[in-house]
């Protein structure tokens, strides 16, 4: 079966933490701080490839982390970048986070999307050095990298897509239109996942799918549900397939039903172009088959196409087709090319950089919560048990304006202040 549709766990790599050392070098009078810095923790980069065909990996790996980053030593000597973890998905994956926002539409090999970053490295104690501070015995701590739900979604990259009730035949014309193999059978439902083939067609390459069988009700999950209408809506033609042996009755009703579902299903899609083939002509007469044409003409004309009678299993009216599938490829890429739509760039995972004093204050009775990136930061960042490192911050959070800021609002001493997980007296 076709595996189109997985969720993962990603978390970049947890930065390295920063060195406290002091120089301790022989025929060196001043020796003082020498701590190196932490490096950061590697990316969550996923890559779209070839090589894969599903999404079937990720029913066995779920939970990918980022190598973490080294920490700094002596010397100066500054920690080792972790390296990014790698997860290769196939071509036409769609990557959503745990709200349905697409963060990427991967269309093209290669493409890539950094999904979780590394956490930042913590400073080391040579890097607090100042006129009043000589000998800074603290160092920061790196920071847990970024963790996040994501969900996958294939959605193949077909230029043509073959669509029908089922046992309309659409596998037997796949396979007699291109090399490709699916089971055929007779009876309903035999294809359980769609198939690709190629044709060549005009000067150009194009791809078919063979999409499972629609019925009624497929666009709210009845019968093979809706998981497959996805992978129409990168087609560029939809070419409705009917089984002419059932009359004239059957065929305009089938074209209704399955127009109706991919209406419901995408707006979009149901604008797509397309024409309708009547397959199983061998089961017919001439005069039934002229009748097919003729009755659903303007159903056709509607989708921008024509009425080809074909018979695959004779493979009959086959030039027929390739030709007006010619002419409406080639109209449609009047107005759109044939290639997949760009993707999307890439949401920025982190903001960009922020002021220490860019913060907002929010009561909670005699609480205060601080919001503000960077000062977050540099509280986890901090060593809270070290009581040089908390003087440090506090200064900080004194020049960045933290405490003018709340009793302005009507804070007074003895309020409690909360920055990211850690609790500050306002004194």
């Amino acid at each position: 079966m076709l595996s189109d549709h997985a969720s993962i766990n990603v978390r970049g790599g947890g930065g390295g933490a920063g060195s406290v050392s002091l120089r301790r070098e022989k025929h060196v009078p001043r020796g003082g701080p020498d701590g190196g810095n932490g490096a950061p923790g590697g990316d969550v980069v996923i890559v779209a490839t070839r090589q894969f065909r599903d999404l079937a990996y990720f029913r066995h790996k779920v939970h990918f982390k980022g190598v973490r980053g080294g920490h700094g030593m002596g010397q100066n000597r500054h920690g080792k970048t972790g390296e990014a973890t790698v997860i290769e998905v196939p071509v036409g994956t769609e990557v959503r986070d745990a709200d349905g926002l697409l963060l990427a539409d991967l269309t093209a090999e290669g493409q890539r999307v950094v999904v979780a970053r590394g956490g930042e490295g913590g400073r080391g104690n040579t890097c607090f050095v100042s006129s009043t501070r000589r000998v800074p015995r603290f160092a920061e701590k790196g920071l847990p990298g970024e963790e996040r739900w994501l969900d996958l979604q294939l959605k193949l990259l077909a230029d043509i897509g073959l669509v029908g009730l089922p046992n309309a035949g659409k596998s037997s014309l796949l396979a007699a239109l291109t090399r490709a193999h699916p089971k055929v059978a007779a009876y309903p439902f035999t294809t359980l996942e769609p198939n690709l083939g190629t044709m060549t067609l005009g000067e150009r390459v194009v791809v078919l799918a063979d999409i499972p069988g629609l019925i009624e009700g497929a666009s709210s999950g009845t019968g093979l549900g809706d998981r497959f209408l996805a992978h129409i809506e990168r087609t560029v033609v939809l070419v409705f397939v009917v089984d002419g042996a059932l009359g004239v009755s059957a065929a305009l009703a089938a074209i209704a039903t399955v127009r109706g579902e991919l209406s419901a299903f995408s707006g979009q899609l149901a604008g797509h172009p397309g024409l309708i083939a009547v397959n199983k002509a061998d089961l017919i007469d001439e005069a039934a088959a002229a009748e097919l044409a003729a009755a659903l003409a303007p159903a056709a004309r509607e989708l921008g196409g024509t009425v080809v009678v074909v018979s695959a299993a004779e493979r009959r009216g086959l030039a027929d087709l390739i030709r007006e599938l010619d002419l409406v490829m080639t109209s449609a890429a009047a107005g759109a090319a044939l290639e997949p739509a760009a993707a999307p760039e890439p949401i920025v995972l982190r903001p960009g950089e922020e002021r220490i004093g860019g913060f907002t204050l929010e009561r909670d009775g005699e609480v205060w919560r601080i919001h503000g990136r960077v000062l977050e930061r540099l509280v986890a960042k901090a060593d809270l048990d070290n009581e040089e490192a908390v003087r440090y911050l506090q200064d900080v959070m004194e020049r960045a304006g933290l405490s003018g800021a709340i009793r302005k609002a009507g804070g007074a001493d003895g309020d409690t202040v909360v920055i990211g997980d850690a609790e500050f007296e306002l004194a």
